[in-house]
């Protein structure tokens, strides 16, 4: 692995995220513990989730520049979320990281990265 690179550019840069939202979010819609949060229009959902993404992972700050501060934990605070609803966010986007095709240790990496994040927003026991 490339450790000077970011991980934006690891995951592909812009089509890299864009795949791996694409993938991610069929996967969510389906999951009986997390499906129901989201709104059946997703389009939106999914753009915010690439803007953020892109950022996160060293990228353009695309989400700070159109919506502010990520603040994402108070924007998760509307949503029940537990323990069990941050692991099949998780799982969810490691079935979405295998599909796109990403390489195992990058992608347990990621599932690494994005784990502290997932269960911060945790609000519901």
């Amino acid at each position: 692995m490339n450790y000077r690179a970011s991980l934006y550019e690891l995951l592909g840069g812009d089509e890299g995220i864009r795949r791996l939202v694409e993938a991610f979010y069929p996967k969510v819609q389906k999951d009986p513990l997390i499906g129901p949060l989201f709104p059946d229009n997703i389009e939106p959902v999914m753009e915010k989730q690439y803007m953020f993404l892109s950022q996160f992972f060293g990228g353009p700050s695309l989400f700070s520049d159109q919506h502010g501060h990520p603040m994402m934990r108070a924007r998760h605070m509307p949503f029940p979320i537990t323990h069990e609803k941050a692991d099949a966010w998780l799982a969810c986007m490691n079935e979405a990281l295998i599909e796109v095709g990403v390489e195992h240790e990058l992608r347990l990496f990621v599932i690494e990265r994005l784990s502290g994040p997932a269960h911060h927003f945790v609000n519901t026991d």
